[in-house]
């Protein structure tokens, strides 16, 4: 009976289970970077008629924040397969968690203008304002978290 290495064995399934963490948490960025570009750019291709000039250009901003964000949710899985066999899951792990940062950034901005974007159908300019609670209260509860 051959013997086995086990401490081989077992670090090869850490790396594969880091991999895994990182590359599905990126799938599920994909996925809903991806409905929220779905839902503008059918709004895009097909504006309501009432929709403000102010109303239009921030539709389009969030259609390319949320390019942008699905962009950088990608990258961690073409950075691996780029990179594959890779030898340094730390920097595989560090460079794909400051894509997944960047990115969070422009899906927040698109998920702002989004809201302020139906808001505006009952609030009309000034929807921008009352857009922003949601942000602030998640601010608040994250501040708070300790």
């Amino acid at each position: 009976m051959p013997v086995r290495n086990t401490a081989v064995k077992d670090g090869h399934d850490d790396l594969v289970r880091d991999y895994g963490t990182v590359l599905r948490e990126c799938a599920i960025l994909i996925v809903i970077s991806g409905i929220l570009f779905g839902f503008l750019l059918n709004i895009t291709v097909s504006p309501p008629e009432n929709l403000s000039t102010v109303n239009m250009v921030a539709l389009l901003v969030a259609m390319f924040s949320i390019t942008v964000a699905t962009s950088f949710f990608a990258m961690p899985v073409i950075y691996h397969h780029l990179q594959y066999p890779y030898t340094d899951i730390e920097k595989f792990k560090m460079r794909s968690h400051r894509f997944i940062i960047f990115g969070l950034v422009p899906t927040g901005v698109t998920l702002y203008l989004g809201l302020a974007i139906a808001l505006s159908s009952l609030l009309g300019e000034f929807a921008f304002v009352p857009a922003t609670f949601p942000f602030i209260i998640v601010y608040a509860l994250f501040r708070m978290r300790k």
